[in-house]
Order: C-alpha cells, then structure tokens, then sequence
C-alpha cells in the first residue's frame, strides 16, 4: 500500500469513529492506541489533544523537530445523531463526497497524512510531533489550554487548509458568543388550535468564514420575517425555534412550531408564500432555500409574543454577513458575523454569533456591540472563545522553503495570503514564543456543509509536497 492509498484508509478509519466538537474521546484513543501500537511516544492532555512524537530519521537528529498540526473534530452537518453516525463517503468523478452530511475532509484529511507519516519508516524527516488539538470547530478550547511545555518544535505544518494553491500565513481572529433571552412559557391559548412546523431547507449553507460573502441565505433571514409576521398576527402563537447546524455554519435549514386558528394558518399561508418570493428575488446564487407549511402534533406551551418581538428586535440589528472588506487585501473579508443557530428551551431562547475579522480591536468592538445589542432585548451574553488573528511575514526563509517546495515538486508556486477562517495559530504563537506556521491543504470544497468534498488529486499532490518539505527542513 503506497502512501496515498494509507492516507485514505486511514480517514476511512477516522470515518468510523464519532468526532463532534466536545465529543472527541473515541477519537483520541485511536490515536492514543496508534502510537502505541507504533511504540511511540505520546501524550494526552486534560482537554484531549493528543501529540505523538516520532524520533528522526537516521542522519537527521540534529535537525530542528517539526510539528505537524491538525484538530480531530469536525462539524457534522446532516447527522440527526452525530455520536451514532458514521460517514458514508464515496467517490464521483475524482472527488470524495459523503452520502447526506459532511465529509469530515476538514480535518480529517490533514490529519490522516500526518498519521500516515507517523507509520512510514522509509520516509525521511527530522524530530517529528504530530499534534491534534480538540473542538478546533466550537471555541478552539483545545488548543487555548495548552500547557506551555506541551510542545518542543517552533517550526509547524498545519495540515488544515482547503485551498490546495495557496499557503495560508494568516487568519481572521474570532469571537464565538452565547446568548439567551430568559422566557416564560404560557399555556395555549386555543385549545382547539391548529399546529404546523414551518420547515426552512434547501439552502446551501456553508462555511461562517470562507463563504460568508459569496451571496448564501442563511436560514436566519426567512426565521426573522416568519417571526415578524407572527407578532403582526393575533391568531398565531410559536412553540419552538431550531434554526441551524452548528455555531460555525451559515444556517441552511431550520423548523419554527406554530399553532394558528384555521383562518390564521390560512393567512399565514401567504405569508410563506411571499417570504419565498422575496428569498427568490434577493438571493439567486440559493435559488433552493425555501419555506413551507406542514402539519404537526401539538404541545401543551407557547412563547409569549414580547419575547418573540424581543428576539426579532434584537436579529434585526445584529449584523448577518459581511459586515467590511478589507482595504490592504483586495476581495477578501475583513470583518464579518455570522448568526449560527437559534432555539429555544424551557425558559430561554439560544442565540449564538460568531464574529470573525483581522483587525483584533474591530473584533473586539463588533462582539461587544452584539451583546449590548441583544442585553438591550434582555439577553445574557458569555464569550464561550475569543482566538486572536495571526499574520506570519511572507518574505521569512520558512515560507519561501514552502513556496519552493511547491514550484519544485507540481511545476507551480502557491499564492501567499490570509483568509477570513479562523485557525488556532493565533494560540500557538501566543503559546510558544517564535513559532513559524504554513499552513497547507488539499483542495476541498464547501466544508461545514452537506455538500463537502476534496478533490483526490490534490490530496495526492500535497502529499508529495509534504514528503519533500520534511526531507527539505
């Protein structure tokens, strides 16, 4: 088996093993039992981020150690129940997909090089730390706790980078935001009263970061009209609100439970129908988003309208998108917000927002005005991650030794550039001084969504690059 071919049987491995954010104790025993059955050395700390350590190659022992960074989660976009649901991927026309959620590419393929690395004795490279961080995806925890001493190298190769042209030497920074708005449900008004579920589906969804301005409709915009026109409506009361798959995603579907007289669900009714009229006409690059009507069983509570009208109030001044390009970096984002998800409990409805930019005091600044805008509603806010942005200087002899490594070995050099997503150097660099990051990748395609898949020939490709480069440094 060649080195590609254990590439994809170890991600089909990692395809087995459930990984959501928070969740990622089954995968860091695999790795955990990977390096033992390799005798390596690994450690294991209280967050689950694992690094396994292999000795160099022969000749190679007074070299500079190399790290090779990756995190084990993933966003799992599609699983009704992400603990219990393995990923069904397959191959079409030279691109891994997955059979109805995501792929898991981002960042499982990364993570299965460097595991392929790990096993291969004729590959030639110095001191090696494969290190794994956790919930990479939903408030990079994993790696804002490590222990200072965790990691020995200063020169890292992130594997976790979906533009297969490029190398990515810089990130937006992120602030990752819950907020709830206390409620008290009300029994029904109408017993007699009709139910139905409004189902928000057919957008395409997306990364909150790398997408956020390509024209996608969140499902949050059609959840504020729907919610407006039922504070304007008297014969219509909401049971629940679920909108969106994950705090890192532009929301694609969602369910709002209603009960409604007959004559209100009429009305209501063309309500829907001139929403997805105005969906049409404002947003043709997500011609599918669509909302409709369906009858459902009843529940027993509703949710005031005030704390309706409060929620509506609160989305409607808080940004949805890109907010800023950026002046220095023509066509990239510069500062953005992203409304994740909504539902409601017992007593609260759930908002979270995830505001992204490369200016850290505009982070800063647009994540405080979200929460004062929502405290002004009645919400409590907490700053569940605040990762700064990071900018490593293109012109450094590691980069260029990057940049070099691509023309030699594809015939092509890679273009130099920051991105509007979030990754954990930012942490890195403020863990261990000196530390130099290039991050690379295989060509994968709208991650964080159902529609996610990486294109099998670049995955080939920059398994040769990354062979060459730890021979190189």
């Amino acid at each position: 088996m060649n080195g590609t071919e254990r590439v994809f049987s170890i991600f089909k491995e990692l395809n087995q093993i459930p990984r959501p954010s928070h969740h990622e104790e089954k995968v860091a025993d695999y790795l955990c039992q990977f390096a033992e059955r390799l005798n390596l050395e690994y450690e294991r700390d209280k967050q689950n981020c694992v690094v396994i350590r292999k000795p160099a190659s022969p000749g190679y022992e007074g070299h500079e150690p190399i790290v090779l960074l990756n995190h084990m989660d993933m966003v799992c976009v599609g699983m009704n129940d992400p603990l219990n649901t393995p990923i069904e991927a397959y191959v079409d026309d030279g691109w891994m997909k997955a059979k109805g959620t995501s792929l898991g590419a981002d960042n499982g393929i990364g993570l299965s090089m460097a595991l392929a690395v790990l096993e291969d004795d004729s590959i030639i490279h110095p001191a090696l730390e494969v290190m794994t961080t956790t919930n990479e995806e939903d408030g990079m925890s994993g790696a804002a706790a490590l222990s200072k001493d965790f990691l020995k190298g200063r020169k890292v190769i992130n594997l976790d980078s979906e533009d297969y042209d490029t190398i990515t030497t810089g990130a937006a920074g992120a602030c990752l935001q819950f907020h709830r708005i206390p409620i008290e449900r009300v029994p029904v008004t109408d017993e007699n009263g009709h139910w139905y579920r409004i189902k928000i589906d057919g957008g395409l969804g997306g990364h909150s970061g790398v997408d956020i301005n390509k024209g996608r409709c969140s499902a949050v915009i059609p959840t504020k009209a729907i919610l407006n026109a039922v504070c304007q409506d008297e014969a219509v009361e909401v049971s629940e609100i679920e909108i969106g798959e994950a705090n890192a995603s532009i929301a694609s579907k969602g369910e709002i439970m209603i009960c409604a007289t007959s004559a209100g669900a009429e009305a209501f009714k063309k309500h829907i129908d001139s929403i997805n009229r105005q969906l049409r006409e404002a947003y043709p690059q997500d011609p599918n988003i669509s909302c409709r009507l369906e009858a459902c069983d009843g529940q027993q509570t509703t949710i005031p309208k005030q704390a309706i009208a409060s929620l509506v109030d609160g989305l409607e001044k808080v940004p949805q998108g890109m907010v800023k390009m950026s002046d220095t970096m023509p066509g990239t984002v510069e500062t953005s917000n992203n409304v994740g998800r909504i539902s409601t409990g017992t007593d609260h409805i759930y908002v979270s927002t995830h505001t992204r930019s490369f200016i850290d005091a505009d982070m800063d600044l647009l994540s405080k005005d979200i929460a004062n805008t929502l405290k002004a509603v009645g919400a409590e806010s907490e700053v569940i991650m605040s990762a700064p942005a990071w900018q490593e200087d293109q012109q450094s002899p590691f980069l260029s030794l990057v940049s070099d490594t691509f023309q030699d070995v594809l015939g092509w050099r890679p273009r130099m550039v920051a991105m509007h997503f979030v990754l954990e150097a930012g942490f890195f660099v403020q863990h261990y001084p000196g530390i130099q990051i290039a991050s690379i990748g295989p060509r994968i395609v709208e991650p964080h969504s159902t529609s996610e898949r990486v294109e099998l020939k670049t995955i080939t490709d920059i398994w040769q690059v990354l062979l060459e480069l730890l021979k190189r440094i």
